[in-house]
């Protein structure tokens, strides 16, 4: 089938994207490139550079494409940048994700695939693990945003029978992650280490989130193409982890045991602690995490020095 897959030049739906080409699909990839990477873009799908608010633009690839299932990853996804732009926030994962859908159900595709957020959705839980019928309370224009869609979704599928599938991340990481995501702690700290700056943590440490490695979270994917039709699914670990449990995991990798982190400020519209409850997933989605964080730690750690393995072999070719 012809899959579209927005936001593939990125972290998580490059590999989404990958997971749709190894599995014999046809893609079409959409991505600005305001964050993501031509490397990421795999070379066996046909690459649009395109900006989810230009409404023409997104309608004249669906016109030309014509995919019978979308995936959707493309975001506004900084959460700081949400809070001091909140217009901007709205017009990309508002008002841009709206161009996606609206395109969709008028080019005959019959499934959309929607990467939501949990944390930013839920905010400050006061039952862990959240479950997806907790009461969404968003702390953040970027909660609100992501979770908006969800009702769009929910609308569509009454008025025009497009069905859709929610997948609600807990902290996603692993290979190809940006440092430059406030929720890229791994990428944060194996980057500060490696470059020899102390690493920043902000707060105290004992913050509390969902790990999911980057492979499960695609193995989601794949498995909302068949399953789990009009229905919202928690996709995460199920445990909860301390920043600092992260920044330890990530030091000892390293062998850099002497490194000790700069506690700064914790930033507005943080939550303190979070884990998801993935039972849903479970049983609708057939889905159930398989990279424990100790594995996926090894694995996205050595991705950054390889990286700058790479980079400091090419600075000094030059």
């Amino acid at each position: 089938m012809k899959i579209l897959v927005t936001g593939a030049a990125g972290f998580i739906a490059s590999h989404v994207a990958d997971a749709y080409v190894g599995a014999g699909h046809e893609v079409v990839i959409l991505d600005d490139l305001s964050r993501g990477a031509k490397r990421n873009v795999n070379p066996k799908a046909r690459f649009y550079q395109c900006d989810i608010r230009d409404r023409e633009a997104v309608e004249s690839i669906f016109l030309a494409e014509k995919p019978g299932i979308v995936n959707h990853h493309a975001a506004q996804m900084d959460v700081r940048r949400g809070v001091r732009e909140p217009h901007f926030d709205a017009q990309v994962n508002i008002l841009g994700s709206l161009n996606v859908i609206e395109s969709a159900v008028a080019h005959g595709a019959h499934r959309f695939i929607y990467a939501a957020t949990a944390g930013a959705g839920y905010g400050e839980p006061k039952q862990i693990p959240v479950p997806e019928n907790y009461p969404i309370n968003p702390i953040t224009p970027y909660g609100i945003s992501k979770h908006t869609v969800e009702h769009y979704l929910f609308t569509f599928q009454f008025l025009y029978g497009l069905q859709y599938v929610v997948l609600r991340y807990g902290n996603v990481y692993g290979p190809r992650q940006s440092s430059q995501g406030e929720a890229g702690v791994f990428a944060i700290f194996s980057e500060q280490m490696l470059s020899g700056i102390q690493p920043v943590i902000y707060g105290d440490g004992q913050k509390v989130r969902d790990y999911v490695f980057v492979s499960d979270v695609v193995r989601a994917n794949v498995a909302a193409l068949a399953n789990g039709t009009n229905e919202i699914f928690n996709i995460g670990s199920g445990v909860a982890t301390k920043d600092f449990e992260i920044f330890e995991q990530v030091r000892n990798l390293l062998g850099k045991t002497e490194v000790r982190p700069q506690y700064v400020p914790r930033r507005p519209g943080e939550i303190d602690r979070i884990s998801l409850d993935i039972s849903k997933a479970a049983r609708l989605l057939d889905w159930a995490p398989q990279v424990p964080l100790a594995e996926g730690a090894q694995r996205t750690v050595r991705y950054f020095q390889d990286a700058a393995l790479a980079s400091s072999a090419a600075s000094n070719a030059k």
